[in-house]
């Protein structure tokens, strides 16, 4: 495909996006899309749509998430207008048009590149903000942590009576098992902390006990050992009650990704961003031939 065709017909689609006001979610018009995809006659164009959604459904989505059916007016002369039906599309849907369309056309070859690329955009994206939601949970416990290792040291004058509490809370927390079970089970590497390995809400949940934790020994001016322990526990058990209640059996969940390696990964992601320009189309111009 000639670089003069996939810079217009980039520019084209890029134009005809549009945004949900009240969620910023882009969306594309079925009538604005017919034309781009090389279709002159909507009747056609929407047999390509049905099978798109029919792809939708035996992929097992349901359609109206992704086909959503609306109508527009139009002019028709004399300033009257006149309701046509028209279809908004999101990324996934464009996708699947574009793959059930006619491969021989340039339009089509260019949109399932095109869908497919803002498809993969979207996962990334997706993706990328989930971790960088389980890496400020992760922050976040470490600060509940060093607070209450501080006000058990305070308390108790002992170094180790931080860590003796927050096994007992992991063992109420995970329905039994320690935090050496617990290690085993979804095999953290030798020396590494266990919250590291933890999907976010478990990570939320140990948070949460910590706090409630900090609290109550300000707020009862707990000074023994076993009144902390035995609040820290029961803060545990208690969030454990609220996540299985809910179907959550946070020692049944399966291992999360290693919370340093997505953190290297971020940081390298940081570092080149920094350095990387953003990238010109550059379209190379034929010179005229004088014998045409």
């Amino acid at each position: 495909m000639e670089k003069e065709v996939i810079v217009r017909l980039h520019a084209n689609f890029e134009e005809i996006v549009q945004i949900e006001t009240e969620t910023g979610a882009e969306f594309w018009l079925a009538r604005d899309l017919q034309p781009l995809l090389g279709y002159a006659r909507w009747e056609n164009f929407i047999k390509v749509i049905e099978k798109a959604k029919m792809s939708c459904k035996t992929a097992g989505y349901d359609v109206a998430d992704h086909f959503l059916d609306v109508t527009k007016k139009v002019a028709v002369g004399s300033g009257a207008q006149r309701p046509i039906d028209d279809i908004a599309l999101d990324r996934y849907a464009c996708y699947l048009i574009a793959q059930n369309g006619d491969p021989s056309k340039d339009e089509i070859a260019f949109a399932q590149t095109y869908f497919a690329v803002q498809t993969r955009k979207q996962e990334i994206i997706e993706k990328h903000l989930v971790e960088v939601e389980r890496l400020s949970a992760r922050k976040k416990l470490s600060l509940s942590e060093k607070e209450l290792s501080g006000v058990i040291f305070e308390r108790l004058g002992d170094s180790q009576g931080f860590a003796r509490i927050r096994s007992k809370g992991d063992q109420a927390l995970f329905g039994g098992r320690t935090t050496q079970d617990m290690k085993e089970r979804l095999n953290v590497p030798k020396g590494r902390p266990l919250a590291d390995f933890l999907p976010t809400i478990t990570i939320k949940a140990k948070d949460f006990a910590n706090e409630i934790t900090n609290f109550n020994i300000k707020r009862d001016d707990l000074v023994t050992e076993s009144a902390i322990s035995n609040e820290h526990v029961k803060n545990n058990a208690d969030v454990r009650g609220v996540l299985v209640g809910r179907g959550i059996q946070p020692e049944s969940l399966p291992p999360a990704e290693d919370l340093k390696k997505i953190e290297r990964k971020h940081e390298a992601e940081k570092k080149l961003a920094k350095k990387t320009k953003p990238l010109e189309i550059i379209v190379d111009e034929q010179p005229e031939n004088p014998d045409d």
